[in-house]
């Protein structure tokens, strides 16, 4: 009994919280540093740029974007979630002050003869009585061991977390808004390459056809022509297809009834890309920028506040009670001194000796803080890694199109000899074909590195974890502006 009475007077006297105090986990040297891959030439090591769509300056790309940051439902979830988050820390404040109730009360009671101790006068079978009363009970937790404090802290670090699950949220869709966009614009852009191989490959056949009907030609070399003609032909319908499906998702990304097709985006024809040099930074801005490191090490955070709570769980709980009231059998009588009645005390309450249940709980609670810290570090090696991805095939497809510019170039001149070489009767109608067929194959892959291009760089954007600093509020679209649908 002695120790326990210097232990709670030590613990009053100390004002202590008991369990592990947090301190933000140390990272890799090697993960402040610049990026280990080679890149390319057309990123630096500036400061990367928080608004990165503005970057392919395309007013439509910015004002979906926009439309996107403020309307798309993923987003709203994260914000409500954050304003619950709010709510939960509210009440755990709440917590470090008294609880009171209030009551107030009026009873009309009769008591019969037969329930009275001694004769009650002839004639009276019973005994009625009013009673008036005003009550007003208190109590107070005595945070001796921080179960509340900790209880704050927790509550506190999942507001964090929240907070920064609603920027990731913000990159997250900021991100798949831009690639989708440039997906619709680089599958337009496929299609009209797949229109004009038609277009040339059936001007090709028509020419084929005369020259067999005139014994020039033979019949394989007609079918080699339609063959050419027709699977240009069905790329087209293909390439339209995905077009469709990205304006779509684009819709939904805006917050719109997939019906409601954006008309710019519609009537994009271009990838966008970004000509200037992209700045990425390194490895410690990264780091302080993610909004997913930065969401893991809250929770951390809170889930080792956590373990604090489940070890106070182990001593006394101590609470002040009291309460005050007054009571008469008149009402005019409830201010008197005669009707003041109170009581106070403390109330000692402490689950000995059986601890098991405080203590698995315990248990879970260290448990739970060992995971937050693996997916702490698991998200830090998945954001460096990410970035040094993005570089790479950045680096890599702007390799790939330079060749690809280059090899279309080449394609295009082989045709227009070629074609001037049959004219002039120098080369055969299957070498012309054959120069044709070379050239529609370097289009065709030219406009799909475009796109592939304009998807890398709104990748490494999105690694790079910028984008959510100066994001708008987002709110539900009003029905009112809703315009009628358009058909892509």
């Amino acid at each position: 009994m002695k120790r326990l009475t210097l232990m709670l007077t030590t613990a009053l006297l100390a004002g202590c919280a008991v369990g592990p105090d947090y301190r933000p986990p140390a990272t890799p040297q090697a993960a402040a540093g610049p990026f280990v891959d080679p890149g390319t030439t057309k990123v630096r090591a500036g400061a990367v740029e928080g608004e990165w769509w503005h970057l392919f300056a395309d007013p439509a790309l910015d004002r979906l974007v926009t439309e996107a940051l403020t309307h798309n439902t993923d987003i709203r979830q994260a914000s409500a979630n954050l304003r619950r988050a709010r709510a939960i820390l509210s009440q755990a404040r709440g917590a470090r002050l008294p609880t009171t109730d209030a009551s107030a009360g009026y009873t009309r009671s009769r008591t019969g003869a037969q329930s009275v101790q001694g004769a009650l006068p002839a004639g009276v079978d019973g005994v009625e009585s009013d009673f008036f009363q005003l009550g007003l009970d208190a109590s107070y937790e005595v945070d001796l061991f921080g179960r509340v404090s900790r209880s704050i802290e927790a509550a506190r670090g999942d507001v964090e977390a929240a907070r920064a699950a609603l920027d990731g949220a913000r990159v997250a869709i900021a991100a798949e808004t831009a690639r989708t966009y440039a997906a619709a614009c680089g599958y337009a852009a496929q299609a009209e390459v797949a229109r004009e191989t038609v277009r040339l490959q059936s001007q090709t056949l028509d020419l084929t056809r005369r020259l067999m009907e005139a014994g020039r030609g033979t019949a394989r070399d007609v079918d080699q022509a339609r063959v050419l003609a027709e699977n240009a032909r069905a790329q087209v319908p293909a390439f339209e297809a995905e077009r469709r499906a990205a304006l779509y998702a684009l819709a939904t990304l805006t917050g719109k009834p997939p019906a409601e097709i954006d008309a710019a985006a519609q009537s994009c024809t271009t990838p966008p890309g970004v000509s200037a040099l992209i700045p990425v930074g390194d490895g410690q801005a990264l780091l302080a920028r993610r909004p997913d490191v930065r969401q893991a090490e809250r929770r951390l955070a809170a889930d080792t506040a956590r373990i604090g709570v489940a070890t106070a769980a182990l001593y006394p709980s101590i609470r002040l009670l009291g309460s005050v009231s007054l009571g008469a059998q008149r009402i005019e009588d409830l201010g008197k001194g005669s009707a003041f009645n109170f009581a106070l005390g403390p109330l000692i309450s402490w689950s000995i000796p059986n601890l098991t249940a405080a203590r698995a709980q315990l248990r879970q609670a260290q448990a739970g803080a060992e995971g937050s810290l693996a997916a702490f570090d698991g998200t830090v090696l998945d954001a460096l890694r990410e970035v040094e991805q993005a570089l790479a095939r950045y680096s890599g497809e702007i390799e790939r199109n330079v060749a690809l510019r280059r090899a279309d170039d080449a394609a295009t001149n082989a045709a227009r000899i070629a074609i001037l070489r049959f004219e002039a009767g120098r080369d055969s109608l299957f070498q012309r074909i054959d120069a044709e067929r070379a050239r529609a194959s370097s289009r065709a892959a030219l406009a799909a590195s475009n796109a592939a291009l304009a998807e890398a760089q709104v990748a490494l954007f999105k690694a790079l974890g910028g984008g959510w600093e100066r994001a708008p509020e987002p709110v539900r679209r009003d029905d009112a502006t809703v315009t009628a649908p358009s058909r892509p």
